[in-house]
């Protein structure tokens, strides 16, 4: 089991990581929460645990951020006791809430019982489909089979998958992958998607899965 952590106090987490290591579970600890955000885009991790009083960005705001992009089981490990706070954590999207402090051993009983609720392989779409994308992993497969991307080419197919057959446009891309600069111009954008259609289609030239639609942008056919 892997675990990421999103903790400023690097004693507390120093013993967190000790403890859960005893029992078999891998921690890697960031006390800046880009740093972490940045891990969680390129490394498979099991499960989050996550502070909320962090430097530069708040623990909600970070919260929020991760279940935009990802499934991932979310813990949250805070001092805030405030039942506001608490609300707010589950309405982000945290699985659990446990204020500090508390006894490791709970915390260990809370991992297995988020992940037993996680039970299942998380995807995008139904088996039928050509693509399919797992977030935790950061994989998109076509027909069963891995394709290599670079972080950018990953997030725009994924956005795509997600959209499920609506026509995209280059400013909507431009608005909602991160890994794209908002002052990046239409062109750049028109370029990446050729780059997806060498990696996708057969005949990149006759691209039978993302399709253009003149005037308006693009569309995923995956089907």
């Amino acid at each position: 089991m892997k675990i990421l952590m999103i903790e400023d106090d690097p004693e507390m987490a120093e013993l967190i990581c000790e403890f859960l290591e005893r029992h078999h579970i891998t921690v890697e600890n960031y006390e800046n929460p880009h740093l972490g955000l940045s891990a969680l885009s390129f490394k498979p991790y099991d499960l989050l645990i996550l502070d909320l009083s962090l430097p530069d960005i708040d623990g909600l705001e970070v919260c929020r951020m991760v279940r935009e992009k990802s499934d991932i089981p979310i813990i949250i490990s805070s001092a805030r006791s405030d039942m506001a706070d608490k609300s707010a954590c589950f309405y982000m999207g945290a699985d659990d809430y446990l204020p500090k402090p508390y006894n490791s051993q709970e915390l260990l009983l809370r991992i297995h019982s988020v992940l037993r609720r996680y039970n299942k392989p998380i995807v995008a779409e139904e088996p039928s489909s050509i693509f399919m994308v797992d977030i935790d992993r950061h994989e998109i497969k076509k027909e069963g089979e891995s394709i290599y991307l670079t972080n950018a080419e990953f997030e725009i197919l994924a956005y795509f998958i997600k959209k499920k057959g609506f026509v995209v446009s280059r400013e909507e891309l431009l608005t909602n992958v991160s890994s794209i600069n908002y002052e990046s111009s239409l062109k750049s954008i028109d370029v990446m998607i050729g780059r997806i259609r060498a990696k996708i289609e057969v005949n990149p030239k006759q691209p039978r899965h993302l399709i253009s639609i003149r005037g308006l942008g693009y569309k995923l056919v995956n089907e």
